[in-house]
């Protein structure tokens, strides 16, 4: 329990921008200041915030200043404000209430005080962030991808972009916002049940240069992200780049991406997949999961193919590897029947062997 005004202040504090979020929810972050109206969150832009600072004194995080009215005060005098409180016990009794709140996934804070906070991690944070994203076409995305090697973009809704979505250090636990790759994972009938988020450098070059540039959050096990509609045919294997590249060379083949080794090893087939096609990435963890998953399926009478790539995984292969020579070792690992039905003409990747050539880069 927090009993003086300075320790619930302070606590508020380390906090800032989740308290701002949830009683100034009218304004928004400009840099390190929330910007609203007053401190009873009229919209408008006359009253700072200072959402990073020391820890006390004029600069401490979480000090405000009203220009309009030459007010100033701390986040208890938000929350008095913002609520319409007069005793400092109730003040307190809400401060201390918000502060045993489950905390929000960061980037999912919703933009007013209507709908019910949910736990960060969580499947509905998870639909709340890809609901906020928008399409790749034309994203920082979008470029990532490309700089890639991958080309072939085509019926890729579970692909979103967020211009700034929350990553949280693992060193400090402290907060910044990066632009992000949003992938939805999805279970048999398309329904959302997480998200993996791809945190990406500005310039779309690459991962952002973070500990940690992809985490997942939501129901994973079993589902994965889908490229297409499933019938009696599909691939799958662990990485969305890993699928993504594949379908470079078989475009209209359905595939899912399960976003680790365990979740390949586990992933719930469709009770009307005839044939399996598992992308194994070349290393023991990726052995494992793809030998795994070819007996479970071999097991419930599907046909299961291991596709092995001549790198170590199938980006790296359209990366750095002519595009012929890719289609040629895929096309001697496919069903004969399949290749006909799912490869696409040599005559029709001319522009993507162009691209390909021109942003392959080795490391």
């Amino acid at each position: 329990m927090f009993d003086s005004p300075a320790e619930l202040a302070q606590r508020l504090a380390r906090d800032a921008e989740a308290v701002c979020r949830h009683y100034l929810s009218n304004g928004r972050r400009e840099g390190r200041y929330w910007l609203v109206g007053d401190a009873r969150n009229t919209p408008g832009r006359s009253l700072f915030v200072r959402l990073i600072g020391d820890d006390s004194g004029k600069g401490a995080a979480g000090k405000w200043v009203d220009a309009a009215l030459a007010e100033h005060g701390d986040l208890l005098d938000i929350i008095r404000a913002s609520c319409r409180l007069s005793n400092f016990r109730d003040v307190a009794d809400e401060a201390r209430r918000f502060l045993a709140m489950p905390r929000f996934e960061p980037g999912q804070e919703p933009a007013s005080r209507g709908p019910t906070p949910v736990p960060r991690g969580s499947l509905e944070s998870a639909r709340r962030l890809f609901a906020m994203a928008k399409p790749i076409r034309g994203t920082i995305a979008e470029t990532y991808l490309r700089k890639r090697g991958i080309t072939i973009l085509h019926k890729t809704a579970t692909l979103r972009f967020h211009r700034r979505c929350y990553y949280r250090r693992q060193s400090d636990g402290e907060l910044e916002t990066l632009p992000a790759l949003i992938a939805a994972v999805t279970d048999l009938s398309g329904v959302v049940t997480g998200v993996q988020r791809t945190w990406l450098d500005p310039t779309g070059a690459d991962k952002a240069s973070v500990d940690t540039p992809r985490r997942a959050m939501g129901q994973l096990l079993g589902n994965g992200v889908r490229f297409g509609v499933v019938d009696d045919l599909m691939a799958a294997g662990e990485g969305v780049e890993t699928m993504l590249s594949l379908r470079c060379i078989l475009p209209t083949l359905p595939m899912v991406a399960a976003l680790s080794a365990n979740h390949l090893a586990a992933l719930i087939l469709p009770h009307t997949l005839r044939r399996l096609y598992v992308a194994r990435d070349d290393d023991p963890a990726g052995d494992m999961a793809a030998e795994t998953l070819t007996t479970r399926a071999a097991a419930n009478g599907i046909d299961a193919v291991m596709l092995s790539p001549t790198l170590d995984d199938f980006n790296d292969d359209l990366r750095y590897l002519d595009m012929d020579e890719l289609r040629a070792a895929l096309r001697i690992q496919l069903v004969p029947e399949d290749v006909a039905r799912f490869m696409s003409p040599v005559e029709g990747a001319k522009g993507d062997r162009a691209h390909a050539a021109a942003t392959r880069h080795r490391a």
